[in-house]
């Protein structure tokens, strides 16, 4: 048994701290906001998030102001918050860390200013090493359901990862390692840039064609960028490249897709969040994928043309026009086999 301290109590926290506690860890969730964590022990789930799952009595309810006693006696921290409030949320239970400690992260994106995998921003603010990562095709509403799901567990230190997929395997969870974390991170963040360009194909009545057209030079892309960031190609094709991929671009469950959708039927960026009324990590990470295209000097045109409707004005169907009016190309030589790294495959 585990003691365990998951940092957020949206859907996939409120999803894994059940499992968690299930498998037999004594469990503490956090919740952000005082009042937030007072309706969660009072009402016992997040009918908003969650329909009809409960939150069992063995897991103990706090919010982030009074998580420090519980961290302190932690095996293991949960980072369960959106990828903007990654560093926040670390930076609030650093003072409690100690050695031993994991850190694991399943938020999915991008630091926007300095342009780091979440990862890194943990290691930056915690000053702890041993960070490992989830992710994988992974809905909340299906996990707290007891639907069968497999993810995978990875970090820079092979004996971590292999520590966490000891404690979240459960008979639901099937939970794999995996030694390229570069490549798992940039899998779960990219994806979500991706859903949205489906979602706006959907919102636009193209149908599958099209959605099939995105969905896998989308992961051309994704791979494109990954290699020349030193990721191992192959990861793309896993569960946190593909597999969530075609997760997050198909399920009635995807916020990313949801807000792709209503883009693509004349909401704008602004009018699409409140709609949703959730955070979509693939607006938050769109930017940050774009920079990093530009200064890997990797071409990202799909990514480039979801910021052109995010955050410059582009009409959606102009930016369909724009990506079929491109050059000429071999489909082989725009893949991730054109890298120098890749090239002997």
């Amino acid at each position: 048994m585990k003691n365990i301290t998951v940092m957020g109590a949206g859907g996939w926290g409120i999803a894994l701290a059940n499992l968690l506690n299930g498998a037999g860890h004594k469990v503490a969730l956090a919740a952000y906001f005082g009042e937030e964590a007072r309706l969660l022990r009072d009402e016992r789930g997040n009918d908003k998030l969650l329909p009809g799952v409960r939150i069992p009595d063995a897991v103990e309810i706090t919010d982030f102001e009074g998580a420090g006693g519980y961290v302190r006696r932690s095996d293991v921290i949960v980072c369960a918050s959106p990828s903007p409030a990654v560093g926040s949320t670390v930076s609030c239970v650093a003072p409690y860390l100690n050695e031993g400690q994991l850190i694991v992260n399943v938020s999915k994106g991008l630091d926007e200013k300095r342009l780091l995998r979440l990862s890194q921003v943990i290691e930056d603010v915690s000053r702890v090493p041993r960070v490992a990562v989830l992710s994988g095709p992974s809905h909340a509403e299906e996990l707290a359901r007891g639907v069968p799901t497999t993810i995978v567990a990875s970090s820079r230190h092979a004996d971590v990862a292999d520590r966490v997929q000891d404690i979240f395997m459960t008979p639901v969870l099937r939970v794999y390692t995996n030694p390229d974390i570069i490549g798992v991170e940039l899998g779960g963040a990219l994806k979500n840039i991706i859903a949205l360009a489906v979602g706006i194909t959907d919102g636009l009545g193209l149908g599958d064609n099209s959605k099939a057209a995105i969905m896998t030079r989308g992961l051309a892309e994704i791979s494109r960028l990954g290699v020349a960031m030193g990721a191992d190609p192959f990861t793309f094709s896993g569960l946190s490249g593909m597999g969530d991929l075609v997760v997050t671009c198909t399920s009635v469950h995807s916020r990313n897709r949801r807000a792709g959708i209503l883009l693509g039927q004349g909401y704008s960026a602004e009018e699409t969040l409140k709609s949703v009324g959730m955070v979509v990590e693939g607006i938050n990470t769109a930017r940050a994928a774009l920079l990093l295209a530009r200064e890997y000097g990797v071409e990202m045109p799909i990514t480039a043309e979801v910021n052109n409707v995010l955050f410059g004005g582009l009409d959606v169907k102009t930016a369909v026009r724009n990506l079929l009016g491109r050059d000429k190309k071999s489909e082989i030589s725009s893949t991730l086999l054109s890298h120098p790294r890749t090239s002997a495959l």
